[in-house]
């Protein structure tokens, strides 16, 4: 028993370790401060006004929504995919939704992936966290490389370590983030000379697109630490064609100033998903996302953000149904893609409610 408790002993002792440094990795960098950065006040990145958690007991009372479980929030059946062809991106603009924010965006010849998400869980731990309600359509091997990473701000549904991890691996991609999020990137690997940090209203070009960081409204951290690093909405801009992404955020009067500098847009990514009354400014609810939509001068609106992680008290469904509803009362282009459906903007398909039936 001696002789075979000491190797179990050391290998499960190097288990844990391997946990531990996993974990401790997933966490990512130390950034800051930023005192040059015009949101960074106090020791921390702030919104133009603080966000509202809506007290006393409305926080508690969707938690327990979200546990007692009063709406259906999985889909009822295997969700259905497309493959996404490995076509030449040309110069047109298609978008394709992979599942929650993440989405290839395929400008003036230009692949950018905003957002890639491709773990299971949305959290540092492989074994406990917010769990896929479906797999990804493809790969990440069976992508096409991207030009442009794109990501919005550092929360674990947004910046997976193990993607990044792939994507510099097996890409020659540059990495464009709100500032601070570059230090998680270089604690992965990613070679600093293909990082771009940027501040609200700062903006680069990268294979043939101006890339532009907008404000938006949330908060940010992966660890303790809450607001050390910035979140952004983008605007993508070629020669032809602009596209939005919101990013996470809740509704704010900064969407019509953003139309006006950088609009009109031929599409919009827009989160809907995840809202609670509990936490009004984090998220947007799909009225507000359609509202913002039109501020911003939207053409197409393609919601993300919805259906693949369980973060909210809401149905599985609601968010896409309760857009649908906004969108056509106020007459705004709305297509709902599957996973992995590739969108050609100029002639989207025509609305199809494939989730009903799952919801």
């Amino acid at each position: 028993m001696r002789r075979i408790a000491g190797p179990m002993g050391f290998a499960f002792a190097a288990a844990v370790a391997a946990v531990t440094a996993d974990l401790a990795a997933a966490l990512g960098g130390r950034p800051g401060p930023y005192p040059g950065s015009p949101q960074f006040r106090d020791g921390a990145f702030r919104n133009p006004e603080p966000l509202r958690w809506v007290p006393p007991g409305s926080v508690r009372e969707a938690v327990g929504d979200m546990v007692r479980g009063r709406r259906k929030r999985r889909p009822s059946g295997p969700v259905p995919q497309c493959q996404t062809p490995d076509a030449a991106p040309g110069d047109g603009l298609h978008v394709t939704w992979f599942g929650h924010a993440s989405t290839l965006v395929e400008l003036a010849g230009t692949r950018v992936l905003i957002d890639p998400m491709w773990s299971d869980r949305a959290s540092p731990s492989r074994v406990i966290g917010p769990r896929r309600l479906f797999a990804p359509p493809q790969a990440l091997t069976d992508l096409p490389d991207p030009d442009v990473v794109l990501v919005s701000h550092d929360h674990y549904d947004h910046l997976d370590m193990r993607t990044v991890r792939h994507l510099a691996h097996r890409s020659a991609a540059a990495f464009v983030v709100p500032l601070g999020v570059g230090t998680h990137l270089r604690r992965w690997g990613v070679a600093p000379e293909r990082i771009t940090e940027l501040d609200w209203h700062d903006e680069t070009r990268l294979a043939g697109l101006r890339i532009t960081a907008t404000p938006g409204r949330h908060f940010s951290g992966r660890a303790f630490a809450r607001n050390n690093t910035l979140w952004a909405s983008w605007v993508l801009a070629g020669q032809r064609h602009r596209v939005f992404y919101s990013g996470d955020t809740g509704y704010f009067d900064g969407f019509a100033r953003i139309g006006a500098d950088h609009g009109p847009f031929d599409v919009t990514l827009m989160q809907l998903g995840a809202y609670a009354p509990s936490w009004p400014d984090v998220h947007m609810t799909p009225e507000e996302a359609v509202a913002a939509h039109v501020d911003v001068g939207g053409g197409l609106l393609v919601p993300v953000h919805w259906g693949t992680f369980d973060l909210g008290p809401h149905g599985w469904a609601d968010p896409v149904d309760r857009a649908r509803k906004e969108a056509a009362a106020r007459g705004v282009a709305l297509t709902v893609p599957k996973p992995g459906e590739r969108v050609d903007v100029a002639s989207p398909p025509e609305l199809d409610p494939w989730w009903e039936s799952l919801a």
